[in-house]
């Protein structure tokens, strides 16, 4: 290229590095033989040229799921402020994967690592954290020496949802939920046992916890189905599901079953408040997470520990957003 633009290699080099110090006309035509060649540099090499690494890879369980579409989308968006950027992965919820993809990051030279952890074992990531490779926890807290940590009160979001639903006059809850190996399943449950003691009732008595097949739309779907066919057709009178996802799947079994009478009907509390529940037929009450903010802090979080800054932790509250899907008609 520099052959091509009459010039030295070492002005090039200003070109991409120090623009200031080369003359305009020097520039021109430098980029016009960069255009002209279709030249694109090389980002690791140069990484390993000034010793420094630029990329952080983000582990999340399900880049599908619109809540982590959107806490990487927030993530992006604090590493591009100092010009970093982001490898990104699911790990489905399984270690096995999740180990692989852990291995995969490490053997690139990331700066660091955000992770959605796949359980509450924190010990492969305190290695990753011992050979050099800052990690920070991204929804889900942290009691790990050194390790930062980015969660929202899960335990507050599962109680403002079915404070909501008694304060509707609902006898009964029935909860679609995942297994309680996965920590924001687990903290949802505690929230909606919370609200309904704190009412002088026994959980016991007030709420039907069902397993989900999947914690997506497939799932909710599947699993209402099901419940409705063991109770003679009839439908809950007041779901709360563990996400949007699987409420949009308990809407759409209803609609099946028995149309928008159904739907209307039934009410329904979701969790997350992705941008789709709010336009949906039925609008879904919803408890929001401030997906963007969560990415953006456990970001900076990042970068500050692999500066070598203090370990700091983050929660973030959740918040009730009530449309017409929960509302008694």
């Amino acid at each position: 290229m520099a052959r091509a633009a009459g010039v030295s290699v070492g002005t090039v080099s200003n070109v991409f590095n120090r623009p200031d110090v080369v003359a305009p006309e020097t520039r021109d035509r430098v980029q016009t033989a960069i255009d002209e060649l279709g030249f694109v540099r090389n980002g690791s090499a140069r990484q390993l040229r000034r010793g420094s690494i630029t990329t952080v890879g983000a582990l999340l369980l399900d880049i599908r799921n619109p809540f982590f579409t959107d806490v990487a989308r927030g993530v992006e968006d604090r590493l591009t402020l100092d010009d970093h950027t982001l490898m990104l992965a699911s790990s489905d919820d399984d270690p096995e994967r999740e180990a692989k993809y852990l291995r995969l990051f490490e053997e690139h030279g990331v700066l660091g690592l955000l992770v959605v952890p796949t359980s509450r074992s924190t010990e492969h990531l305190v290695a990753l954290h011992g050979r050099g490779v800052p990690v920070v926890l991204l929804d889900a807290p942290s009691s790990t020496p050194g390790m930062s940590s980015v969660s929202v009160d899960d335990v507050a979001g599962g109680e403002l949802a079915a404070a909501h639903l008694l304060d509707q006059g609902f006898a009964t809850i029935t909860f679609l939920n995942g297994p309680h190996s996965i920590r924001q399943c687990e903290a949802r449950r505690a929230g909606v046992d919370r609200a309904v003691r704190a009412r002088g009732l026994d959980p016991a008595d007030v709420v039907h916890e069902v397993p989900l097949a999947s914690l997506d739309a497939v799932g909710g779907d599947q699993t209402l189905g099901a419940w409705i066919d063991a109770h003679g057709g009839a439908a809950p009178e007041a779901i709360f599901c563990v996400n949007d996802l699987v409420a949009v799947g308990a809407q759409r079994c209803l609609r099946k079953r028995g149309g928008n009478e159904l739907v209307t009907g039934t009410a329904i509390v979701g969790y997350d408040d992705i941008d789709v529940a709010a336009e949906l037929a039925q609008p879904l009450t919803s408890v929001r997470q401030p997906t963007h903010e969560m990415g953006y802090e456990a970001a900076d979080l990042l970068l500050g520990r692999a500066a070598g800054g203090p370990v700091r932790h983050t929660i973030f509250q959740p918040e009730l957003v009530v449309r017409a899907s929960s509302l008694r008609s």
